[in-house]
């Protein structure tokens, strides 16, 4: 019985975007247009849709979501929104200017690439990690071949060749 419905839902339900929640429009237009550099596509005062397909929304007490939903005192634990950057340093060094906490320091991951992962006003989980080309041009400026690359992060041969001509 549910295969016929999610066929049905299939042909009329299309993904828009992801919303956050938060308590503090000012506080999170400034963490993510300021500080993250996110462009506003539209902007309707207590919703903002970013141009990356995320909208920003302050609920207003006398919606319904305030009253059953929002409660939210937490840190959310089950999702995160990830970055991308071709400057960490750069990052790195607003994260520092701006004290925004952070869930840990730089790390570099078994893959190679380096990530760090800080909360947002509303203790949301944000990841900024280097983009693929950077990491890669990082390795291979370290002295690893193409192969050892390869092996370590996964990533296909081709996509490293073009990577370390970048």
């Amino acid at each position: 019985m549910i295969q016929p419905l999610f066929l049905f839902l299939e042909m009329i339900v299309q993904f828009h975007s992801s919303v956050l929640f938060v308590k503090n429009m000012e506080k999170s237009r400034a963490f993510y247009c300021d500080i993250l550099k996110q462009e506003i596509e539209t902007d309707f005062g207590n919703n903002i849709m970013l141009k990356g397909g995320l909208s920003i929304w302050e609920i207003q007490e006398s919606h319904e979501l305030h009253r059953t939903f929002y409660k939210k005192d937490v840190s959310n634990s089950s999702m995160e929104l990830y970055f991308e950057t071709e400057n960490m340093n750069k990052v790195i060094e607003l994260i520092h200017q701006f004290n925004i906490p952070k869930h840990h320091e730089l790390v570099e991951e078994s893959w190679g690439q380096r990530t760090i992962r800080i909360y947002d006003p509303d203790r949301n989980l944000v990841e900024i990690g280097e983009k693929l080309e950077v990491f890669i041009q990082r390795m291979y400026k370290e002295g690893m071949s193409i192969e050892e690359i390869m092996k370590k992060t996964g990533v296909p041969k081709p996509m490293i060749e073009k990577s370390v001509i970048w």
